[in-house]
């Protein structure tokens, strides 16, 4: 049966917001409020000015904004437009701007003023045409606030077919460069409606912490999109401290709280410094890693509000399993699968194939439902190695009881999860060896208290070279975003292989520790 008939699109969860609770807040930030009418009117007037621009349907627009207000407006803008939305992760440098500017073959760069000393850079490196907000300084032909004030406002959201592309979102393979995922109007709708439906306790009138990024799928898809679509408040924090984080969940008064476990570790000491003044935090939401279940028990006697853990990828738009709502969460679980979507358990010796283990045992977590995405872009391969027989293989390693909760028992062996954000040893790799007196790299995560995980690189160097650690230091941090950099490197005279000729990161861990 062809779809061709239906239509639906992302846009419409702030559009209908408008005409539903035109009054409500949408989104609040250092104190200033929007309403989902003024949000409505900014953005069909912010779409006007996009499509005197040039961009119409099917077009890619790059986003490279904060957790701020102007977010939001550009995002269902370009939405509004039957564009797709290309989010670039704040933190990046000009090099990888570029990367994911040319990759996607983006038409325009909207980039927020704080960000634009790098984003100027990647715009201009790869000739795309750059618009600004936020950016009192620039000329007005390129002040997105004001092209807006001049230009004749859309009047609704073009309709798209199921299918169509919403947005891509760069993910980091185990190898090489980060691809584009591929997000469906769909599959983000499908997950906003199964989240608040079933899965998440998210009322009209909440208020929501914002302060996990909105580049991200776990803000764009539960915190914007879910938030809005239930008519709730979101309350921005453009930078996350756990300082400025306290403050709003103790003067803001948050209802339902959103973070990756380093957020609720830094809450906590933040807390432990103030007097124990009570919290209006009914619900807690934690995705990204396991969450150490010393932080869950802290947190629930500090904020008297449980945590509820999840699991997802960029992916699985992102939810896959959840410790549902109405159920007693289950700590150091994942909970149980969403709302019409499968997660089994492979055998990860044969990825050419599903093979589906009994219960209990551990192998490799594959999903299957309404919430996958459609591929990557220009990368048939890594699709068809990523999902075989309409299941996604996630790579990571699990477990699933005869009740359906699943654990996570490892990550993919490789990758790095440093403050929530999963870092690639082999992207780090790849830039270390771009140093002209790097021989080879190895790099590889190991346990830290504060952020998970630490990032630290082995390296080799060229005959005769006298380069320093710190001056390969400093040079890493100019070329990486913040989160990726190695924080330790050490230079060996070789590194340990194994019979292949692979080198054995697990006994450069082991050396690391001993040291």
């Amino acid at each position: 049966m062809s779809t061709s008939n239906l239509t639906l699109s992302v846009a419409a969860i702030l559009a209908e917001g408008a005409t539903r609770h035109p009054e409500l807040t949408a989104i609040t930030m250092n104190g200033s409020s929007t309403s989902y009418r003024e949000l409505w009117e900014q953005t069909k007037a912010y779409a006007g000015a996009l499509q005197e621009r040039g961009i119409s349907e099917g077009d890619r627009v790059a986003v490279l904004i904060p957790n701020v207000t102007d977010f939001a407006r550009v995002y269902y803008a370009i939405l509004s437009l039957g564009a797709t939305v290309v989010p670039i992760h704040a933190l990046l440098k000009a090099r990888e701007i570029s990367y994911v500017l040319e990759d996607a073959e983006v038409k325009l760069l909207i980039c927020a003023a704080p960000l634009l000393a790098e984003g100027a850079g990647g715009a201009k490196n790869s000739s795309v045409p750059l618009l600004t907000v936020m950016n009192p300084e620039a000329q007005a032909d390129n002040r997105l606030e004001d092209l807006a004030a001049s230009a004749t406002p859309i009047t609704t959201y073009l309709p798209r077919h199921p299918e169509d592309i919403a947005t891509i979102l760069y993910t980091s393979g185990t190898t090489g460069k980060p691809k584009g995922a591929l997000g469906t109007h769909l599959a983000l709708l499908e997950q906003t409606h199964t989240n608040l439906l079933s899965t998440m306790e998210i009322r009209r009138g909440d208020k929501l912490f914002g302060g996990l990024p909105l580049f991200h799928t776990f803000g764009q898809t539960c915190v914007l999109n879910t938030g809005l679509r239930a008519g709730a408040e979101v309350v921005l924090l453009p930078k996350f401290s756990a300082e400025s984080a306290l403050e709003l969940v103790l003067e803001a008064d948050i209802d339902v709280f959103f973070g990756v476990p380093t957020m609720y570790v830094a809450l906590l000491e933040a807390g432990a410094q103030r007097e124990g003044k009570p919290t209006k935090l009914r619900y807690a939401i934690s995705g990204g890693a396991s969450l150490p279940l010393s932080v869950l028990t802290a947190f629930e006697e500090r904020f008297g509000s449980r945590i509820y853990e999840g699991y997802g990828l960029t992916e699985t738009s992102p939810v896959a399993c959840f410790n549902h709502v109405g159920r007693e969460p289950r700590p150091g679980t994942v909970g149980t699968p969403v709302w019409g979507v499968e997660v089994e358990i492979a055998d990860p010796a044969y990825p050419q194939e599903i093979r589906l283990l009994p219960r209990g045992e551990l192998g490799e977590l594959v999903v299957r439902g309404h919430n996958l995405f459609s591929g990557y872009l220009n990368r048939e391969e890594a699709t068809a190695e990523a999902v075989v027989d309409g299941w996604f293989r996630t790579g990571d390693l699990g477990t699933k009881d005869e009740e359906d909760y699943l654990r996570i028992l490892d990550r993919t062996k490789d990758m790095i999860l440093r403050n929530g954000y999963n870092v690639y040893p082999r992207e780090i790799e790849e830039v270390l060896t771009s140093h002209p007196d790097v021989s080879n790299a190895a790099v590889y995560g190991v346990p830290d208290e504060k952020h998970g995980q630490e990032i630290v690189a082995s390296v080799t160097l060229k005959a005769g070279s006298t380069l320093s650690v710190d001056e390969l230091s400093d040079w890493a941090k100019e070329q990486m975003a913040a989160y990726k950099y190695p924080r330790h490197i050490q230079i060996v005279q070789e590194f340990p292989l194994g019979p292949s000729g692979k080198v054995l990161k697990r006994e450069l861990v082991a050396q690391f520790d001993r040291e």
